[in-house]
């Protein structure tokens, strides 16, 4: 069985989502840095771009949003409630106009949020479409009598004129629980109208739960036997809202209140060093390393220590099978989105290719974000996208570092030394009999030691004296230059230092 884990601290939530004694799913949120995803916004229209069919919308955030052509439907605002889609984003709107729109996906980087028209209303067991008519339900409902008795259900109950997603874990409900679901969602809905109509854009109209709300919402199954929060404030909070929308999981509630840290206790150390590791070994000897780039996350497969004791391609398919295992777990605990591609070790036999593709897919069966495959290549890459929504664990933790402008690399030693002589170089001629102070790190200081024949040398030639002083306050790739000339004042020789940029 599972468990939901919930560690609430007034500047920080932190769930995980526990099956089979692993942490399969980590999340945070901070009060300072709060997902906008599932947020509705009464915004104005400021640009409009036909060139691209879509638009820019001023939601009061930092940057304007952005909404597609195929994003919006006759809804923007909130008297249509036609299902017809425009074929030119232009045909509906025009700048200066209010409309309602849900974030859909975050901010990221430079890019401002995307937005969407088709609101959605998400419960546990249902989604409600205010704009649409019809009733859909969740392809991973795959036994036809129970995608039947749910429709029946659900078209049974919904008002006329009313569009409803039928969710994976509806089947464990009653139909008790769908209906009381249905009437908490339509009263949202009609709270959202009423306020959006006092509301003058831009504004906030309809703020998604918190990330432990929403846990409990998205995530919740028969599978999870309880629910463990560690804020007896925050329990109390949680169990309200169990109360009021979800009271057959109030038994699952649980709280901890020992001192230990509530990962810790679970048998999870959550480090994040450790936990978005560039490199990660497999049980077999080989490992995988990911590498989250600007467009896209490259994934490769390595043999390792693995050597085998069978056929080569046996080998190969042993270790390519267990990295397809290991990265849709990492893609589903680092929250990883987008396009990603995977260096497979290449496989000659198409049949190989194809059981590794499919036990990629297996295994992300579990995973609630959309994905979809191309076919593994000759040269082993196969391309895949995750559903991206929010930020992955890599955006919460990490920030462009602030001295190699995310490069992620810098200048060697021996590079930066060469640099330093060539510089003597150009400055030769204005040396001589002249002393030049060399400020470095003092990691560097090893690196001319090793070398400092070639120094030496251009003292002789320029007729110069250099001193090398180490700077325990310069950065590893700083380095500075002083150049002491003497003069004579009352009498006595003095050394005059003058600094070179």
């Amino acid at each position: 069985m599972g468990k939901l884990l919930i560690s609430y601290t007034p500047f920080e939530i932190r769930v995980g989502l526990v099956e089979d004694q692993t942490l399969v799913e980590f999340n945070v949120e901070r009060n300072s840095e709060k997902s906008l995803v599932g947020n509705i916004y009464k915004g104005k229209v400021v640009k409009i771009v036909p060139g691209i069919n879509s638009a820019f919308l001023d939601l009061g955030l930092e940057r304007t949003a952005f909404l597609f052509g195929d994003d919006l439907v006759p809804s923007g605002d909130i008297e249509w409630g036609r299902e017809v889609a425009p074929s030119n984003l232009q045909e509906i709107l025009k700048e200066g106009q209010e409309i309602l729109v849900q974030v859909t996906k975050e901010p990221i980087g430079q890019k401002g949020a995307r937005v969407s028209t088709n609101l959605t209303l998400p419960g546990h067991y249902l989604v409600f479409l205010p704009y649409f008519q019809h009733v859909g339900i969740s392809k991973k409902i795959k036994e036809e009598s129970q995608r039947q008795a749910l429709r029946e259900i659900v078209e049974r109950l919904r008002p006329p004129e009313t569009g409803w997603i039928i969710r994976t874990v509806a089947v464990e409900a009653d139909e008790e629980a769908l209906k009381r679901e249905m009437e908490f969602l339509l009263c949202l809905w009609e709270e959202i109208k009423e306020k959006s109509k006092k509301l003058k854009a831009p504004a906030l109209v309809y703020e998604d739960l918190n990330i432990a709300f929403r846990a409990i919402r998205d995530l919740f199954t028969k599978e999870i036997s309880s629910i463990i929060v560690d804020d007896r404030e925050f329990y109390q909070r949680l169990q309200e809202f169990l109360e009021r929308y979800f009271p057959e999981f109030l038994p699952q509630l649980e709280l901890y209140e020992g001192r230990e840290d509530l990962f810790y206790v679970h048998g999870f150390q959550v480090d994040v060093k450790k936990l978005l590791a560039r490199k990660i070994w497999l049980k077999s000897g080989g490992f995988i390393v990911i590498e989250p780039c600007e467009a896209f996350t490259a994934i490769d497969v390595n043999t390792g220590k693995y050597l085998g004791e069978q056929e080569l391609e046996e080998t190969i398919l042993k270790i390519n099978l267990e990295a397809a295992q290991e990265i849709a777990y990492q893609l589903r605990l680092r929250n990883i989105g987008g396009l990603i591609v995977i260096d497979f070790i290449d496989m000659e036999d198409p049949k190989h290719q194809e059981l590794v593709l499919e036990t990629l897919k297996s295994a992300l069966k579990k995973d609630k974000a959309k994905h979809s495959f191309l076919p593994i290549t000759a040269f082993g890459l196969l391309q895949m996208t995750r559903e991206r929504k929010r930020d992955s664990l890599y955006e919460i933790f990490y920030e462009t570092c602030p001295f190699c402008g995310g490069e992620g690399k810098i200048k060697s030693k021996r590079t930066l030394y060469y640099e330093i002589l060539r510089k003597i170089i150009r400055m030769g001629p204005h040396l001589k009999n002249k002393k030049l102070e060399i400020e470095v790190h003092p990691h560097l200081t090893e690196m001319i030691g090793e070398e400092i024949y070639y120094l030496e040398d251009l003292e002789k030639r320029f007729n110069f004296k250099a001193v090398l002083k180490s700077n325990q306050e310069l950065l590893p790739w700083e380095y500075k230059f002083h150049l002491v000339t003497s003069s004579t004042r009352g009498g006595k020789v003095v050394e005059v230092s003058s600094h070179l940029s």
